[in-house]
């Protein structure tokens, strides 16, 4: 398994979320991206996950809720990358696909975008 640090790990993260466009960026609304480490045991080969509501579902009631929770796990990552290049593209495109769902982007959209 390639090793990298939580540290170094949580920042190519913020870099890959550096690189969405200002203009999407600015539409986020009520949305936290965190790092950890392994996901649910039932799905250990699971990259990245989006809990909440997406932009698109949501309506007049939607108040006063917590943060949307976009979580990128480091271990899985590592496990399926040889190279850092490798963890650096496989972040960025986690990161993309976990933005998606926050804008209503579905999986078979995302594959077909490449992002899946």
């Amino acid at each position: 398994m390639l090793e990298m640090t939580r540290e170094e790990f949580e920042e190519l993260v913020a870099e890959a979320l550096d690189r969405i466009p200002p203009e999407l960026t600015r539409l986020m609304d009520n949305v936290a991206v965190f790092v950890e480490d392994e996901p649910d045991p039932g799905d250990p080969e699971l990259l990245g996950l989006y809990e909440g509501t997406p932009l698109t579902d949501r309506g007049e009631w939607y108040a006063g809720v917590l943060p949307d929770r976009i979580t990128i796990y480091r271990g899985p990552t590592l496990r399926m990358c040889e190279a850092r290049e490798d963890v650096v593209a496989e972040t960025e495109i986690t990161v993309v696909h976990e933005i998606a769902h926050h804008f209503g982007i579905d999986d078979e959209r995302l594959h077909a975008l490449g992002y899946g």
